[in-house]
């Protein structure tokens, strides 16, 4: 697509241009609302707190919601409460048959499956909410002229209130602008924290905490995983797919021969991001606290941190699942693809159409993920074992970088597909107005 399509045609693209001025617009109010605090927090004290957590928790919550909570502003909770009532909603949506049956209504269907995921981010951003507010009451990051019920009701009201808007912000970009609203605000707030991350880490460097072997193998390693992921991303499987001769009237069409792409991770960037808010869950509640010392809380806080192997075991097992979860029940159905090759009369050959197709697509899928959830357990653990290695002072993993690279490429195949309507639409435009203009010279003149 990228050969076909001139980027010298933005300018004249005005769908296009209208929608990236739209999506930069949504963006720039997003970073706004970070660095717009919650009424009454104690800004030096909490900043302290996450300096000194930000090569664990505090770093991953950071990257998630672009430094909101570090600054404690009104987006803090970020979009991680509505991640999570997505990641509820689609597991009860294959469990439950009321649900199952709403998916299967078409747009109807996938109106009221929203509507509960709504409801369910007021649900669990409230309870978020209401947890940290008392956490940082308890640990005195709140001016201490506030009464508590005050402020607790007021924290609530503010960080429910930003997250709904970030979700209204994302669903806007979707769909009024380019690319995927939830990922690109994601995709913001990790790349609003990488001068600060550079900056804290060549500073290690000049004070000799860290060694310039170090920082030249981390940039190496970076560059590196980026390269991968892109190779990755853009990996498929092609399964060919036949369509017999048609006979339309008089003419016989031959015989055509395509192929179904299948890539080598069809979930994208979705595991990581449900694994990673799911555990995010517990060791935030844990490192904001009023409790920190009790045994329950120290034990969280010991062996679900980033980086500790209790947390890499579960990250592994979650990212496998969501890979295969999303896959077979989102983003490639085998029994829809097998149903549709079937009406095109298409099919592979050696398999019958129908459920044979459907079980042939399942098995080359399975194997196909086996290749793409290695792949994806490597790109996100290897640098959470590197960082606790090599003791880097900042936040690092594997899932910020797949969620750049991946959103990055989403967004630009996005554009590229607007850019080419619009190329299409010009060249219609133009054989039309050629058509109108050969008609009028053969027309004879009218004699009176």
């Amino acid at each position: 697509m990228a050969a076909n399509t001139s980027w010298a045609a933005l300018g004249k693209a005005t769908d296009l241009r209208n929608r990236i001025l739209f999506t930069l617009g949504l963006l720039i109010v997003y970073r706004l609302g970070t660095f717009i605090p919650v009424p009454g927090i104690d800004g030096a004290a909490l900043r302290d707190f996450m300096e000194q957590a930000g090569q664990g928790i505090g770093g991953m919550v950071s990257m998630f919601t672009g430094g909101a909570l570090g600054r404690m502003g009104i987006f803090a909770l970020g979009i991680m409460p509505y991640i999570s009532a997505s990641i509820i909603v689609q597991l009860l949506s294959s469990m439950v048959p009321a649900l199952e049956q709403l998916k299967k209504e078409g747009e109807q269907g996938r109106k009221k499956i929203n509507q509960w995921t709504r409801y369910g981010t007021v649900v669990l951003a409230t309870f978020q909410a209401y947890g940290l507010s008392v956490g940082l009451y308890a640990n005195d990051f709140v001016s201490a002229d506030i009464d508590q019920s005050f402020f607790i009701a007021s924290c609530v009201i503010t960080l429910v209130g930003g997250t709904m808007f970030l979700m209204w912000l994302g669903e806007q970009i979707t769909a009024r602008g380019i690319g995927n609203g939830i990922s690109l605000i994601i995709f913001v707030g990790i790349i609003a924290e990488v001068p600060a991350a550079l900056a804290q880490f060549f500073a290690s460097g000049r004070s000799g905490a860290i060694s310039p072997a170090v920082i030249v193998g981390v940039m190496v390693m970076v560059v590196a995983v980026i390269m991968f992921v892109v190779f990755m991303e853009r990996s498929l499987r092609k399964i060919t797919i036949q369509y017999p001769r048609r006979q339309q009237g008089m003419k016989i069409s031959e015989a055509q021969q395509s192929h179904l792409p299948v890539k080598v991770n069809p979930a994208g960037v979705i595991p990581a991001i449900f694994a990673s808010s799911l555990l995010l869950l517990p060791t935030t509640i844990a490192t904001f606290s009023g409790n920190q010392t009790s045994p329950l809380m120290s034990t969280i806080l010991a062996y679900f941190g980033p980086g500790q192997p209790l947390y890499l075991l579960f990250f592994t097992l979650m990212i496998v699942f969501f890979a295969y979860f999303y896959t077979f029940n989102v983003s490639f159905k085998p029994d829809d693809v097998a149903d549709n090759l079937k009406n095109q009369n298409g099919f592979v050959p050696g398999i019958r159409p129908g459920k044979k197709t459907a079980e042939y697509l399942e098995y080359v899928v399975n194997r196909v993920l086996v290749l793409g959830s290695a792949y994806l357990v490597a790109v996100m653990l290897l640098p959470e074992i590197l960082r606790g290695q090599l003791a880097i002072p900042f936040y690092f993993g594997g899932t910020s970088v797949l969620i750049v690279v991946s959103v990055t490429m989403d967004t630009i195949q996005q554009a590229q597909s607007h850019l080419l309507a619009h190329q299409y639409e010009g060249l219609i435009q133009k054989s039309q107005l050629r058509g109108k203009g050969k008609a009028r010279k053969k027309r004879s003149p009218v004699r009176r």
